[in-house]
């Protein structure tokens, strides 16, 4: 797992706490010169997963001098370009009404159109009228909530579903730079659970619907 260390104060212990993470002791003689260690005294340096905290020890008296922190940071596989690619042409037979609202939902959110045909034909098989047993609404199933943040006033209208759709699609491509599998599974379980897991979520509906829209989507650009 990928690992970022913020530093909360002084610099150069994160030499040493790399260099002595496995929790054995030193002392200020241990250490290369010139790292601004005068006073005398023991050094001990404790980790876990979480952090890596060193203390100095003056007689019977301990200090926290600094502490580490690990965050784990999310790993980008950006897909390409052609997920931007607002002007691809869609080659799925679809009624007029839904074709014409695609392709300028995809023009107006530089989002390629037919990546919004796979996420729609997996959400709601082209259904405007569509109510998942969660309550997702529309063509592109999006939540109530979800719906009013995208400034949708009628979520079964197919015009504004798919353009609050391709919006929220492009919202998250910028979030998750351009990751279609990170893209996808924020899409199907939300962004919070994309960064709780660091990935796609365990879910098996999850994995299935990424794997499923992203083989969709594959397949359309051939």
């Amino acid at each position: 797992m990928h690992r970022s260390y913020r530093i909360l104060a002084t610099a150069f212990f994160l030499i040493a706490g790399t260099a002595f993470a496995d929790g054995s002791h030193f002392s200020a003689s241990d250490l290369r010169s010139g790292l601004g260690i005068k006073k005398q005294g023991r050094i001990v340096i404790r980790n876990d997963e979480q952090s890596i905290t060193a203390y100095g020890f003056f007689g019977n008296v301990s200090r926290a001098l600094v502490s580490l922190r690990s965050s784990r940071s999310l790993r980008y596989a950006s897909f390409g370009n052609s997920v931007y690619d607002s002007s691809a042409q869609v080659n799925a037979a679809l009624p007029v009404y839904l074709a014409n609202a695609i392709g300028d939902a995809a023009k107006k959110h530089g989002v390629d159109p037919r990546l919004l045909v796979a996420v729609a034909n997996r959400e709601s098989r082209f259904n405007p009228n569509a109510v998942s047993p969660v309550g997702a609404c529309g063509l592109m199933q999006l939540m109530p909530a979800t719906a009013r943040y995208l400034g949708i006033k009628n979520v079964f209208d197919a015009r504004e579903n798919v353009f609050g759709g391709a919006k929220y699609l492009r919202t998250l491509l910028d979030t998750f730079h351009g990751d279609l599998d990170l893209t996808l599974a924020a899409y199907n379980a939300g962004p919070g659970a994309v960064e709780k897991y660091n990935g796609v979520p365990p879910f098996r509906e999850t994995k299935a619907y990424v794997a499923s829209i992203r083989a969709a989507y594959q397949r359309s650009l051939h």
